[in-house]
């Protein structure tokens, strides 16, 4: 990404950057299983130091008013909430060299929880346009690049010099494997990740940019069978362009949003980003209550064979 493709129209972000956050919201938002999982990595025990929340919060918001940090959705883990986690952790255990790449990492919260569940987070590869979310990441719980070394790569994700979109491999790789500290790019990865984990994402852009994302992740993937891409985003029961409310109080305003359906998402990976046949495409509808309405919500997982 980068800012003249940012997924927040420029009118809406300047409205949301003017609207005090709701302090109020921690108490109703953030999960009983998040807090623990907190506690357990920072070692946080006092309920009131843990609210060292609401100041990450803050220093994000400033970063880019997204709606997930009003809302403390960065604080949730979303991947082991996933059919498919379970394999992509066998992967790292059993897979020599295995690579996790996170897509849109945020904080990092996800990768945190893949390494605490044994993923070897020196295997691990992280990326989001915002180099400020891994900074604060760090800052939420308490660690450094020393004492969780998975590797931070920032960048956007249409720059070529980035990802560079190549057509998937069909058989593994013989180049040597690359140095993951050495990376400043995720193109010397191409055929070499074993897990890509991209949620929250796709949704953010329209049915063409999608497209792209899919064939650059494809790209990364390894042709090794069970290799995986994974995730989870908004969708619609029927695919196309819907006008929605966006935002809160004064920050409220009418978007045009692109929407895949479960057909048309499991038709993109198979047939128009891989060949037909060759991957696997796992999909599982929930609902998350977003601002009062309960939206659709697609687990998915694409499996090379």
């Amino acid at each position: 990404m980068s800012n003249s493709v940012e997924p927040v129209p420029a009118l809406i972000v300047d409205a949301l950057a003017q609207v005090p956050l709701d302090e109020g919201a921690y108490s109703l938002r953030v999960e009983e299983d998040d807090l623990k999982f907190m506690r357990a990595q920072t070692g946080i025990t006092d309920e009131a130091e843990l609210k060292h929340i609401l100041q990450v919060q803050a220093e994000a918001y400033r970063v880019f008013p997204y709606p997930c940090i009003r809302r403390f959705v960065f604080v949730r883990s979303t991947l082991p909430r996933i059919p498919g986690y379970d394999r992509l952790l066998k992967l790292g255990r059993e897979r020599q060299d295995a690579i996790l790449l996170d897509i849109g990492c945020c904080f990092g919260n996800d990768v945190r929880h893949a390494a605490a569940d044994g993923f070897p987070a020196r295997q691990i590869v992280t990326s989001d346009l915002h180099a400020e979310y891994w900074e604060l990441g760090h800052k939420l719980f308490y660690t450094t690049n020393e004492t969780f070394p998975a590797k931070f790569i920032p960048g956007d994700v249409f720059d070529p010099t980035h990802i560079t979109v190549v057509p998937p491999l069909y058989s593994p790789t013989t180049d040597p494997a690359p140095d993951l500290s050495t990376l400043t790019s995720l193109n010397p990865l191409h055929g070499r990740v074993s897990a890509i984990h991209a949620s929250a994402f796709f949704h953010l852009f329209d049915e063409t940019k999608q497209l792209h994302i899919a064939r650059a992740l494809a790209g990364l993937l390894s042709a090794e069978p069970e290799s995986m891409i994974i995730g989870l985003h908004a969708i619609a029961m029927e695919k196309g362009v819907k006008v929605e409310h966006f935002g809160e109080g004064e920050a409220a305003s009418d978007i045009t949003v692109f929407y895949h359906c479960p057909e048309s998402w499991v038709e993109l990976w198979d047939g128009q980003v891989f060949e037909k046949g060759s991957v696997k495409v796992e999909t599982s509808l929930t609902e998350r209550d977003l601002a009062g309405r309960m939206i659709p919500f697609l687990h998915w997982c694409v499996i090379r064979l």
